[in-house]
């Protein structure tokens, strides 16, 4: 239970992890953020790490140090990019094998969900999933079990990684600086998780409700 306390703290106050984070690793912090963004989007075992608020938290303490936007922007979106291709890969490889129900993490019904996800919206998925923590880890899991065409997969891969760092990276920037924001930054990181999540926690809803109407 603390453990679990203790993670919450950290997300709700990435702003001030994350500032130490940068005082005491200095450039190391490149690759620290490159192993989370890449631990979160690439492996089906992490999907609960921080995505969309680390990357509007480190728009702000970028902002507010002697770091380079871009080289950060360039770094997470290899973080993310390189996160996806071992997805779908080992999705390709090793399939809905690797899942079972009674796994603590590996959940089944996260796959069923994020494939009818994937056959509901297509390659478009791939996009839309990047925003969406969960979807984000499962959907190139399941292009690469459905075997979309792996050319198609990495133009559309890197157009989301850019869309996803850039935008949240780049919001994290320009408007972490602001007074309310900087004094409210738990509440606006709230807000970010809920206004994430709320599209998967739908989705979910739904496949439990047809679920029932088919038993």
């Amino acid at each position: 239970m603390d453990s679990v306390l203790h993670f919450i703290d950290i997300i709700l106050h990435l702003n001030l992890y994350l500032g130490e984070l940068f005082n005491h690793y200095g450039n190391i912090v490149y690759l620290i953020l490159f192993l989370i963004v890449f631990c979160e989007t690439g492996l089906v075992i992490t999907p609960f790490l921080p995505g969309d608020s680390l990357l509007f938290a480190t728009g702000t303490i970028v902002a507010a140090s002697s770091h380079n936007p871009a080289y950060m922007t360039l770094t997470l979106i290899f973080a993310a990019f390189c996160g996806d291709n071992t997805n779908y890969n080992v999705g390709r490889w090793l399939g809905p094998k690797v899942f079972q129900e009674h796994h603590r993490f590996l959940k089944h019904n996260y796959l069923i969900i994020a494939e009818k996800f994937y056959a509901k919206y297509g390659i478009r998925a791939i996009i839309l999933g990047r925003f969406l923590p969960i979807f984000r880890t499962f959907v190139p899991f399941v292009a690469g079990i459905a075997r979309m065409p792996y050319r198609r997969y990495i133009s559309v891969s890197i157009l989301s990684a850019c869309l996803w760092v850039g935008i949240l990276l780049y919001a994290g920037y320009f408007f972490g600086s602001i007074p309310w924001v900087k004094d409210n930054f738990s509440i606006v990181i709230l807000a970010i998780i809920i206004i994430s999540v709320l599209p998967a926690i739908i989705e979910a809803i739904r496949h439990v409700k047809q679920r029932k109407k088919s038993n």
